[in-house]
């Protein structure tokens, strides 16, 4: 995997809904830049990454959550909705370029515990979630949103194959950010 600690990679179960819970009241505001509040912060962790949103996705067809684990303590997760492409802005930069969005993998969701920054868990979960997701559903492009001003971010998806083919906006806590869209097609 790349890593150097011990970490293991897996699909994500229901028992580990309170954990990803708690790993992404952790993980979300770090990807948020700095102009977010920490109300709207609030706000999106409330209504977008609550228990029941995110025992949603381990349950629906269309999801596919991996974690890792450091033996019971999740350290990442990861989170990939395959279908058709549910943001506008996002779908209209995807068919400039060609691709359908009627049928693409989302990597919607991935972050990681900051000691785990940097240690390459976060390439090996998104390999092993995009893998998961082609496994259930087909071969199909990937493409994800994320924050115009997260340069880190930014980077490591470039370094994973992916380019930036547009702009969307992104609402957080009632107040709209702007994302670029990348993809690897």
């Amino acid at each position: 995997m790349g890593v150097n600690s011990p970490l293991t990679v897996r699909p994500a179960t229901v028992t580990d809904v309170p954990a990803l819970v708690e790993l992404a009241a952790v993980t979300f505001p770090l990807a948020c830049p700095p102009s977010t509040t920490a109300e709207a912060i609030a706000e999106h962790l409330r209504v977008k990454l609550s228990a029941e949103v995110i025992g949603g996705w381990v349950a629906r067809e269309d999801s596919t959550v991996v974690v890792a684990a450091d033996g019971d303590r999740l350290c990442a997760y990861a989170l990939v909705v395959t279908g058709p492409c549910g943001d506008p802005l996002a779908a209209r930069a995807l068919a400039t370029v060609g691709v359908d969005p009627d049928h693409i993998h989302e990597l919607s969701k991935i972050y990681a515990l900051p000691a785990q920054q940097g240690s390459g868990i976060a390439a090996a979960l998104l390999d092993a979630c995009v893998a998961a997701a082609v496994d259930a559903h087909g071969e199909a492009p990937v493409w994800l949103g994320t924050n115009s001003e997260n340069a880190r971010a930014q980077a490591f998806y470039r370094r994973c194959g992916f380019e930036v083919v547009g702009e969307r906006t992104f609402n957080v806590g009632g107040r709209d950010e702007s994302d670029v869209v990348m993809l690897r097609a």
